[in-house]
């Protein structure tokens, strides 16, 4: 922890890199990218369902993201860290 903020070393992730990066904000920008893919769904029509349907446009992930099983959450996570990563890679800095 530092300055009281939990960091996770993203090599944990599968990653060639040892920056470190706030969980908090990964958790944050998970939910975002789950956010943002639910509105660009339903705006295609899609709706919930137990299942998923193409031809219905039914998927059982239209939910808000703290009732996503967690296999989704990682799906969700991993996009936000790739982000994140490609940003510090270019040299962007992240700060609060």
């Amino acid at each position: 922890m530092i300055s009281g903020i939990r960091l996770i070393d993203i090599f944990v992730w599968g990653l060639k890199s040892n920056m470190e990066i706030d969980k908090e904000l990964l958790e944050e920008l998970a939910k975002n990218v789950h956010d943002q893919w639910s509105r660009e769904r339903i705006a295609e029509g899609w709706t919930y369902g137990p299942e998923r349907n193409d031809a219905l446009k039914q998927t059982p992930c239209l939910l808000p993201y703290e009732q996503l099983p967690e296999i989704e959450k990682e799906y969700d996570r991993n996009t936000a860290l790739q982000t994140i990563k490609f940003l510090l890679e270019k040299g962007y800095k992240i700060t609060k």
